[in-house]
């Protein structure tokens, strides 16, 4: 693994609408549970998304290489990928809206008084 080389985050999001997958179920525990996942054949490709993420998992399974996440990890990338993302834009956003459903929008700095006045 080369950690001198980070793959840029529109790149990945190229790949994850590609190849990518969004899921959810619920857990009796936890309730709703999130999970992300990328699968292909090229180890250095894989190995590069999960050092640049910096979170998940990164397995091989079968002929192929799966990295995937779950849980806050998943709210974490959708954050990173949201700017970027084409074509699983809507999943990405009812992540984000699942932990963060007061968020308007990822750089949003207006602060709403209601929320902090007793």
């Amino acid at each position: 693994m080369n950690n001198n080389f980070k793959l840029d985050m529109a790149y990945i999001a190229g790949l994850f609408d590609a190849k990518g997958k969004i899921s959810n179920s619920k857990s009796s525990l936890l309730g709703k549970v999130w999970k992300m996942e990328i699968s292909m054949t090229d180890k250095n490709v894989m190995e590069l998304i999960h050092e640049t993420l910096q979170c998940g998992e990164l397995r091989k399974i079968k002929n192929q290489w799966r990295w995937r996440c779950r849980n806050q990890d998943c709210f974490f990338v959708a954050r990173l990928l949201w700017p970027h993302i084409l074509i699983k834009l809507h999943k990405l956003e009812q992540i984000i809206d699942h932990y963060e459903p007061d968020i308007q929008d990822l750089n949003d700095n207006v602060v709403e008084l209601d929320k902090f006045r007793k």
